[in-house]
């Protein structure tokens, strides 16, 4: 069989992506996104977020995505309109898509892992034909 005719010769190659300790300790750390899945063939997102002490991330919903959050180091809280759910390191917290949340960082910060399935990409379209 051929490379051409074989679907795992073009596929993408199992492997770590990110060492989330590495990345963390890195000196003159800065709050926002540190890592994220870059990757053009993927089903999925990722991004590793740090807040820094007493950070938040506002009130939102996500209407179509769920999101699976994982604290990787530190603390805060997870507000829902239920109220305040407290989140330490190795809290995973499941983001029902349609939800509203924010997030707020303990005193010593916070950084957590998202993952959701990818968003679809922008797609340019003709203007559709009109009528004078």
């Amino acid at each position: 069989m051929s490379e051409v005719d074989d679907p795992a010769a073009s596929a993408p190659a199992t492997r770590v992506l990110c060492d989330t300790g590495a990345v963390l300790g890195a000196p003159d750390l800065s709050d926002g996104v540190l890592w994220k899945i870059a990757e053009d063939h993927r089903q999925l997102d990722a991004n590793l977020v740090r807040l820094g002490p007493k950070a938040q991330v506002a009130g939102h919903s996500e209407p179509d995505l769920d999101v699976l959050l994982y604290v990787v180091e530190g603390s805060g809280t997870l507000e829902t309109p239920q109220g305040g759910q407290p989140l330490t390191a190795g809290s995973l917290a499941w983001l029902v898509h349609g939800s509203t949340r924010s997030l707020h960082a303990g005193p010593c910060g916070m950084a957590y892992l998202t993952v959701h399935r990818r968003r679809p990409g922008m797609q340019i379209r003709p203007a559709p034909d009109t009528e004078p």
